[in-house]
C-alpha cells in the first residue's frame, strides 16, 4: 500500500485467539534534531535515533503517516494495534541531512512541521525550501506549525490568526498548499489559541504532552511523545509505542494557560478499567515520587499539588498498567504565565 510515497509498513499483529487486533488509537512520536549533540533538550543522538528505527522494523509495528491516521481516525475507521506515527518539527537541517536518509532507508513515512520563519530567513540549522520541496516531492507530509514559533499563549487572537496566516501565504508560496494539519510552538495552547485554531479550520493539532491519541480525543489538543537525548532511550520509545490509551472525561483545569497555581487538577475515568487503583501521577513540580491521588466515587481522579510551578511549562502524567504490561498513559502540558 503506496501513502505519500512511502510504502506504509503494516503488519498484522496476531493475539493470543489468533485473530488480528484492531485499535481507534495510535502512538504519535516527536523529534527536533538528530545528531546536533550541543542542543541535548531537543537533539536525539544518532545511535538512540537508529534503535528506534530497528524496534519499528522487527515486526510489531504499523507505521503510517500522520495525515492517514488523522483522516481514519475521523471517519471512525480502525487501526491495527500497535499503530505509530512520526513526526519533526520544526525544519533544522538535521531533518535532511540525517533523519531523512535514514528513514528514507527504512522506508518509513514521517510528517515535519515547519516553521517557517527559520527557513524563511535561513536562520543557521535550518532547511531551505528547496530541500523541502524535496522532501514533499519524495512523499513527506508537511505540517503547519507557525511563522514565527513563537509563545502563542502570550499572543492576543489576532495576532496569533495573522501569524498563520502568514506562514499559510508561505506554504502556499513556496509549496503550493497550505497544510491542514498543526502543531503548537512549545506545545503551548490555551482555550483562546485553540479557539483560532478552530476558526482557521485545521482538522488537527498536536501539542508536546505525552499520551496516545485515540477516537474521541479532542482534535485539537492530540497528544505526542517527545523523544530527546535524557528522553529517548529504548526503554522509553518501546513505553511509548507499545502505550494504550488513557480515556478520560471531565478534566480539569479546563484551560490549559493557568490562572490559578497550582492547579485543582483531575478528571473523570471514561471507560471501565479493572485496576484503577494502580493509577500514578506524576507532576513535573514536584519530586519524590508520584503525587496523592484522591479518588471520588467509582471514577473521578483528584489530585492535591502542594507546590506551584515555576512560570513557563509545567506536566502531568497519569500512567495505568494494562494488558500484556503495556501502560494507558494521559499526559497534560500547561502554560504558566509569569
Amino acid at each position: 500500500m503506496r501513502a505519500f510515497g512511502f510504502i506504509s509498513v503494516v503488519v498484522t499483529i496476531v493475539s493470543m485467539s489468533g485473530l488480528a487486533r484492531a485499535a481507534d488509537w495510535a502512538s504519535v512520536i516527536m523529534y527536533h534534531r538528530f545528531g546536533e549533540d550541543q542542543y541535548t533538550s531537543t537533539n536525539i543522538r544518532i545511535d538512540q535515533f537508529k534503535e528506534h528505527i530497528q524496534e519499528l522494523q522487527n515486526g510489531q509495528y504499523t507505521v503510517l503517516p500522520l495525515n492517514e491516521i488523522v483522516d481514519r481516525l475521523a471517519k471512525g475507521e480502525n487501526l491495527p494495534d500497535r499503530t505509530v506515527a512520526l513526526t519533526i518539527d520544526d525544519a533544522y537541517s538535521s531533518v535532511y541531512e540525517v533523519a531523512w536518509p535514514m528513514l528514507r532507508a527504512a522506508n518509513l513515512p514521517f510528517t515535519v512541521f515547519v516553521a517557517v520563519e527559520g527557513v524563511d530567513k535561513q536562520f543557521p540549522g535550518y532547511m531551505t525550501w528547496d530541500q523541502i520541496r524535496e522532501l514533499r516531492d519524495a512523499g513527506v507530509h508537511i505540517g503547519h506549525h507557525t511563522y514565527s514559533h513563537g509563545h502563542l499563549p502570550l499572543m492576543s487572537s489576532e495576532e496569533i490568526e495573522a501569524n498563520i496566516n502568514l506562514a499559510s501565504e508561505r506554504y502556499q508560496a513556496e509549496l503550493g498548499f497550505v497544510p491542514a494539519i498543526f502543531a503548537y510552538p512549545y506545545g503551548e495552547y490555551g482555550n483562546d489559541v485553540k479557539a483560532v485554531i478552530r476558526k482557521i479550520g485545521f482538522k488537527a493539532a498536536f501539542g508536546q504532552q505525552s499520551g496516545v491519541f485515540y477516537s474521541g480525543h479532542d482534535r485539537l489538543e492530540l497528544p505526542r511523545f517527545a523523544m530527546s537525548e535524557n528522553y529517548g532511550g529504548i526503554g522509553r520509545f518501546r513505553l511509548a509505542a507499545n502505550a494504550l490509551p488513557l480515556r478520560v472525561k471531565d478534566v480539569t483545569p479546563s484551560d490549559n494557560v493557568l490562572t490559578r497555581n497550582p492547579p485543582n487538577f483531575g478528571f473523570t475515568i471514561a471507560e471501565s478499567y479493572g485496576n484503577l487503583n494502580g493509577l500514578s501521577c506524576f507532576s513535573s513540580n514536584q519530586t519524590g515520587g508520584a503525587v496523592p491521588i484522591e479518588k471520588i466515587g467509582d471514577a473521578r481522579i483528584e489530585l492535591r499539588l502542594a507546590t506551584a510551578f515555576k512560570p513557563g511549562r509545567g506536566r502531568i502524567n497519569c500512567t495505568l498498567l494494562g494488558p500484556d504490561r503495556r501502560w494507558r498513559w494521559f499526559g497534560s502540558l500547561f502554560y504558566i504565565p509569569k
